[in-house]
């Protein structure tokens, strides 16, 4: 049995917690988390703290807090003999490197509370200091049901500047196409179909070959009646410069 302890309850921290339990062969066996709100909340059946003093031995120790509190987590951690991973995307592992055993356990998707996810579907990238440790964390692993890669940390801080521009900047061209829509009244979700659609397209095409759209085929004609349709400067800019990079590609 694979003895847990979770430190975070953000949005990574709260799911990962969901996974980790009730799963053959893993024992959660405590929570922390600066705050104990979050963590009643859930009514978790293990020990819960916001005190890291009471920090309790385990064969892992996964933190999942906001990159500039890593270090200091890690630190409150020193002596602690099991393995001590983080779940960023874009912090080395270095940044764990006082301990004797270290790791990285990331999860490539994006997470929020309100929304459930299903782990099966979730690509956990892995990396350790020794084959050993990256044994326990690939157990870990496939026990909550993520497909497996394995990924130092130069190529995953490659898929965290990746995933923003397709998950973090994609979502606020949503934002902005959510708000035009509403300005005339027109719903949403018209445009689901066609969000649903490209997704799945790049699941055929490499993107690309999928690009469509006027900067596309460059008409310009279209480029500039849309130009003077926007009436926020920061969406002009962002079409202009947008659209410069789909004719240079």
């Amino acid at each position: 049995m694979i003895k847990i302890v979770l430190l975070g309850a953000g949005n990574v921290g709260i799911h990962l917690c969901r996974a980790l339990q009730n799963k053959e062969d893993l024992q959660l066996i405590q929570w922390y988390n600066r705050s104990l709100n979050s963590l009643e909340k859930e009514s978790v059946p293990f020990a819960v703290t916001q005190n890291l003093n009471d920090i309790i031995e385990a064969d892992l120790y996964i933190i999942s807090v906001s990159d500039s509190v890593i270090p200091s987590i890690s630190k409150a951690l020193e002596g602690k003999k099991g393995i001590i991973a983080h779940t960023a995307g874009s912090i080395s592992m270095e940044v764990l490197g006082a301990h004797e055993n270290h790791g990285i356990f990331y999860p490539l998707q994006t997470f929020s509370k309100q929304k459930e996810v299903d782990f099966n579907q979730i690509p956990l990238c892995l990396e350790a200091n020794q084959q050993e440790n990256l044994n326990l964390l690939k157990k870990v692993a496939q026990a909550i049901g993520g497909p497996v890669h394995l990924i130092d940390s130069a190529q995953r801080k490659a898929l965290h500047v990746a995933a923003v521009f397709v998950n973090n900047f994609t979502n606020h061209l949503y934002t902005i196409g959510e708000e035009l829509c509403n300005a005339h009244k027109v719903p949403f979700s018209v445009l689901q179909p066609l969000i649903a659609e490209t997704a799945d397209k790049i699941k055929h095409l490499p993107p690309s070959l999928a690009q469509t759209g006027p900067a596309a085929r460059g008409d310009q004609k279209i480029l500039e009646d849309h130009l003077q349709y926007l009436t926020k400067e920061s969406h002009q800019k962002l079409y202009q410069l947008i659209s410069a990079s789909i004719q240079q590609q």
